[in-house]
C-alpha cells in the first residue's frame, strides 16, 4: 500500500457494513487510525446494536491496524459529539471525517408520514451535521482537517424517496457551505455521490447501466482524505465502478431583466418561455423510459 493516510486519524459514521466499512478498511489499510462508528440499525433505522462496529474493529486489528467503535446515534449532537471525543481521547487528534451513515423509508410524497420522514432527515442530514460541527471546530483549532459528506444522483429528485432526495440535496449544500465558511482555516469539505452493491442498492427496481462495489468508493474517499487532494474543496464526485466524475456548481443559466414599470404576469407571459425557458430535467426523460420499458414487461434500464 501507498499508505496514503500515515499518521493520519479518521472517523468513518456507518461504517459497519457496506460502503462505510470498505472505507474504513481502506483507510487503515493506507495507515490512518481509524474511529468506527455505527448505530447498528436495519436498512429502515431500527434494531440497533453494536456488534457490526466491534466486527470492524476486529478486522482492522487483525490486519494490524489501530481502530475504536463508537456505536452512538450520530443523528443526536450528543452522539456526533461523541465520534469526534473518541477519536481524540484514543489518538490525540481527527484528521478526517465521512458521513457514510444512512437509512431508507420509502413511500409516495402524498402517502409518506412524519414517523418516515423525520428518521431518515435526521440520520443522513442532521447525522452529517452533528459530526461536521463537532469535527470543524476541532479541526479549526488544529489548523486542518477534511470533512466528506455522502450524497446520492437522487439529490435530483426521486419517485418515491422525497425524504432521502431531500437529506441528500441538503447534504450537498451543507458541504458547499463548509467549504466556503472553513477554507481560511485550512479545512476542505468534499461531497460523494456513489453507486454501489449494498444493501440498499439491492432494493433498486431496475438495472443499473454503472455501477460498481465498495471498494471503488473507499479509493477516492482515501484520496480525497490525503494530502494530495488538499486544494480539493466544495466538489461533489459521483464513483461508478470504472467511472468518476464531478458535478457542475449551482449557476444560472439564462436571464431577463423587466424594462420600465416592472415585472406583471402577462408581461412574464410574453418573456420568460422563449427567453429564460426551461432546464430540461434528465430524470423525468428517464422516469419516461422508465415506464415504456414497465409497459412493454421488460426491466427498465437506468
Amino acid at each position: 500500500m501507498a499508505e496514503f493516510l500515515r499518521d493520519k486519524v479518521v472517523a468513518v459514521t456507518g461504517a459497519g457494513r457496506g460502503i462505510g466499512r470498505a472505507v474504513a478498511l481502506a483507510c487503515a489499510a493506507e495507515g490512518a487510525k481509524v474511529v468506527v462508528n455505527d448505530y447498528g440499525v436495519g436498512i429502515d433505522g431500527s434494531a440497533p446494536t453494536s456488534e457490526v462496529a466491534d466486527e470492524v474493529v476486529k478486522e482492522i486489528e487483525a490486519a494490524g491496524g489501530e481502530a475504536i467503535a463508537v456505536a452512538d446515534d450520530i443523528a443526536t449532537m450528543a452522539g456526533g459529539e461523541r465520534v469526534v471525543r473518541a477519536a481524540v481521547e484514543a489518538f490525540g487528534r481527527l484528521d478526517g471525517v465521512v458521513c457514510v451513515a444512512g437509512i431508507l423509508r420509502e413511500r409516495m410524497l402524498f402517502n409518506m408520514s412524519e414517523e418516515e420522514w423525520d428518521p431518515v432527515i435526521a440520520t443522513h442530514l442532521k447525522g452529517t451535521f452533528t459530526v461536521f460541527r463537532a469535527a470543524s471546530a476541532l479541526m479549526r483549532k488544529q489548523g486542518g482537517g477534511t470533512l466528506i459528506g455522502f450524497t446520492s444522483g437522487n439529490h435530483q429528485g426521486s419517485v418515491s424517496q422525497a425524504n432521502y432526495s431531500a437529506a441528500k440535496g441538503g447534504i450537498i449544500s451543507l458541504v458547499r457551505s463548509a467549504a466556503l465558511g472553513l477554507h481560511k482555516y485550512g479545512v476542505t469539505a468534499n461531497c460523494v455521490a456513489p453507486v454501489a452493491r449494498t444493501r440498499m442498492s439491492a432494493n433498486v427496481p431496475m438495472e443499473l447501466k454503472e455501477i460498481g462495489e465498495p471498494e471503488d468508493v473507499a479509493a477516492l474517499v482515501v484520496y480525497l482524505l490525503s494530502a494530495q487532494a488538499k486544494e480539493i474543496t466544495g466538489q461533489v464526485y459521483t464513483v461508478a465502478g470504472p467511472k468518476i466524475a464531478v458535478w457542475a456548481q449551482p449557476r444560472e443559466l439564462r436571464a431577463m431583466y423587466a424594462e420600465q414599470g416592472g415585472w406583471t404576469p402577462e408581461r412574464i407571459a410574453d418573456f420568460l418561455p422563449g427567453t429564460v425557458g426551461v432546464d430540461p430535467m434528465p430524470m423525468l426523460a428517464q422516469l419516461e423510459a422508465m415506464a415504456k420499458a414497465a409497459a412493454a414487461d421488460e426491466r427498465p434500464n437506468a
